[in-house]
């Protein structure tokens, strides 16, 4: 019979205790804003898809879980405020609007410059990430900011113009008075007598029922969410194109310290955040069309002898664009050549590459 006391017992209980791993989970503390309200569909998929998606993959190891703290509708910055806020450390990850800062981030323009070329969100949103992946430029410019590009954002199926009278051609828009965010605001130039109006998407309803501008150059999934039919009853379904109007970034700063596997499950998350975003853009235009109907709007197609007209009533924007950013050692021009090639089915109706030098 083998006797153990008890002193001995205690003793090997000690040694096999110490000389376990010591494991402990790292709790990692995230916080997101974007100015927009928690109801924009890219705010609610960002809470409902790519958090859990994030939680998901950091789950099969363990080793670390996110406290994610979200900030959205002003409470931390307004819509146009977010890349700023990011710079600053305002927030650690969060959705930019890009629209609002052609100054400082010129090349995600590249898809506004190229009007009635794609329609398609999924197409657009993707060529947008790989051309931001296949040329430094895009990046270069979030860095400058202090900032880190994750993915692109595309959240439209198309524009299209929304106005408190019916609009069925061009003749119908000159001059009157017409919002729109950024690049989109050089399409009516072309327009007789055309104003265009600065505006943001929280902004359009009150432009309209005060009848500071006529019509609204958005998309019918937002149309619905902000009640636009309540003030701007008519559509004029022009097709304008789909376009990349948000950017997935982190601030620089907080990324730098992030452990390799939190970067790595943000950065995959990103690309099917991208996706699924697109893809919801394009499942819901149909109900969103359904939705403002119902709400009392009218949808008026536009023919494609007008639609033909409008888009070659614009300035040269993609030229004008392309060769600024060449201008600055950038290559604007093989940026636009390269993106073209993605989206352009054959069908476009301009060569938004004609006027680039040969």
């Amino acid at each position: 019979m083998t006797f153990v006391s008890k002193g001995l017992t205690a003793t090997l209980a000690v040694l096999l205790t110490t000389a376990a791993p010591v494991w402990a989970q790292e709790s990692i503390t995230i916080n997101v804003i974007d100015g927009y309200p928690a109801r924009s569909m890219w705010v609610q998929e960002f809470t409902n898809f790519f958090i859990p998606e994030v939680d998901k993959r950091l789950a099969e190891t363990g080793a670390y879980t996110i406290d994610w703290r979200e900030s959205y509708g002003g409470t931390v910055v307004k819509p146009r405020g977010v890349l700023e806020g990011l710079q600053l450390g305002l927030g650690d990850i969060g959705i930019v609007t890009t629209i609002f800062h052609s100054s400082k981030l010129p090349s995600q323009a590249i898809a506004a410059v190229t009007p009635f070329v794609s329609s398609d969100a999924r197409v657009v949103a993707k060529a947008v990430d790989e051309i931001a992946r296949e040329f430094p430029t895009m990046q270069e410019e979030f860095a400058a900011q202090n900032q880190v590009y994750l993915t692109t954002g595309v959240v439209l199926d198309t524009y299209q113009l929304f106005s408190r009278d019916k609009v069925e051609s061009l003749a119908d828009l000159e001059g009157t008075k017409i919002a729109g965010a950024g690049m989109n605001l050089r399409y009516v130039e072309g327009i007789e007598g055309a104003a265009g109006v600065r505006g943001g998407l929280t902004d359009f309803y009150n432009m309209m029922q005060t009848g500071l501008v006529d019509s609204s150059m958005l998309w019918p999934e937002a149309a619905a969410t902000f009640k636009i039919s309540e003030v701007g009853p008519y559509m004029l379904e022009a097709d304008l194109g789909a376009v990349n109007t948000k950017t997935v970034t982190a601030n620089a700063d907080f990324w730098g310290g992030l452990p390799e596997e939190v970067q790595t499950a943000i950065t995959e998350v990103a690309v099917a955040y991208r996706d699924h975003l697109a893809d919801l853009a394009m499942e819901r235009a149909a109900e969103a069309r359904d939705a403002y109907v119902a709400g009392g709007g009218t949808i008026v197609p536009m023919s494609d002898e007008q639609r033909a007209a409008w888009v070659g009533s614009m300035p040269d924007i993609a030229a004008e664009w392309a060769m600024g950013l060449d201008d600055d050692g950038k290559p604007g021009s093989d940026m636009l050549r390269a993106y073209l090639a993605k989206v352009s089915d054959g069908n476009a109706l301009r060569d938004w590459t004609a006027g680039l030098p040969k």
